[in-house]
């Protein structure tokens, strides 16, 4: 059984502090390519937490989608939540998450992040067993969110005796 029609992941929505600040990140550091943006979405209802599953006077103040390269877009918030906001999820809490972006040249692309001042997270790693071929490294946006430096150009171990076949740089898209 799977989710009828299932072809991937489309988008990625995470919310920041800041839109302008996270604009300057995504668009000048990292290269996405600005799309589209919307707000500010207010109601007087209970639209907010019926959709949203948040409290129905918050208020999504903008959003900007964003296409980097050929991974998912990102759908980036910026919201006036009325119950107040918490701090950013590290790694190890519930909803602790991280997003990753793949490079070709990965000690380039460690070396352009650090000369603009990117705060990398320790040395860059380099995977064992299912992922042996991968080197990685985190490193934060300005407010905070992880994020990681990855390339494999040739290929992870799992993927030589894996069922189902994905995409990497060794091998042609089918």
């Amino acid at each position: 059984m799977s989710l009828p029609g299932l072809r991937g992941t489309e988008h990625i929505g995470f919310t920041v502090p800041n839109l302008d600040e996270a604009d300057d990140f995504f668009v000048n550091v990292i290269g996405c390519d600005r799309i589209y943006d919307l707000g500010p979405m207010i109601h007087d209802d209970d639209w907010m937490l019926e959709h949203l599953n948040v409290d129905p006077r918050t208020v999504m103040r903008r959003l900007r989608f964003y296409r980097c390269g050929t991974g998912p877009n990102f759908e980036v918030f910026e919201y006036e939540a009325a119950d107040g906001q918490r701090d950013q999820p590290r790694n190890s809490d519930i909803g602790g998450h991280h997003l990753a972006f793949y490079v070709d040249d990965f000690d380039a692309a460690l070396a352009y992040l650090r000369a603009a001042g990117v705060r990398i997270l320790g040395e860059p790693t380099a995977s064992k067993r299912a992922s042996e071929g991968q080197r990685w490294v985190y490193f934060l946006s300005p407010w905070g969110m992880q994020f990681e430096l990855v390339s494999f150009p040739g290929g992870k171990a799992y993927e030589k005796d894996a069922p189902v076949k994905l995409w990497h740089p060794a091998r042609p898209a089918e």
